[in-house]
């Protein structure tokens, strides 16, 4: 088992960079750092919807990975991680153009309300930001809207800040699978 995990590492390491990465290396980076006092600040508005999907053998994208000694006792389900790897698409049908991913994780924090805390990346696949990614980090309260702070990012969205609104749009009691609408405002340079 240890084997396998060293091999995957490795795999990771190398392998994923390849697949998704940013096409500038630490010299462009500088370079870019170097021209930032005279950039112009841009705003990008984002439009996508998040599948989250716990059922089915071969398209979950959402697992549970770790859970407290009291979680199931919780009527708010405090103490349970996930770890998702949602595709974020252009269109409320889970067929419609795959835009890129949200990976990463989240966990029910709230002992006395319904309450996640939300740490991911949106990874764009496609498109003119393709490679870039958008990193969110914050609460995520059970309310019919919400609002999540953008902290950061990565080739188009260096320096990202800004906002991410989501509206549930449906949510299956049966099997937890979930469809979320994004909107998304970044500023960046």
């Amino acid at each position: 088992m240890e084997n396998l995990a060293i091999l995957l590492l490795v795999i990771f390491l190398v392998a994923m960079p390849m697949a998704y990465c940013v096409k500038e290396g630490a010299e462009e980076v500088d370079e870019w750092f170097d021209k930032l006092p005279y950039a112009k600040q841009k705003v990008t508005k984002l439009h996508f919807f998040f599948h989250d999907r716990f059922a089915g053998k071969h398209d979950r994208t959402a697992v549970r990975v770790a859970h407290g000694p009291d979680t199931d006792k919780s009527p708010t389900s405090f103490g349970l991680v996930f770890i998702m790897d949602d595709p974020l698409t252009e269109r409320m049908n889970p067929t419609s153009k795959e835009l890129g991913r949200a990976q990463g994780l989240y966990a029910f924090s709230g002992q006395d309300e319904l309450s996640l805390l939300m740490s991911f990346n949106l990874v764009f696949t496609t498109g003119e930001f393709n490679g870039s990614t958008l990193t969110v980090l914050g609460r995520n309260p059970a309310v019919p809207h919400r609002e999540m702070p953008i902290v950061g990012g990565s080739g188009v969205f260096r320096m990202a800040r800004g906002v991410a609104s989501a509206k549930l749009r449906s949510f299956n009691m049966t099997t937890g699978n979930a469809l979320i609408e994004y909107n998304v405002v970044v500023t960046h340079y």
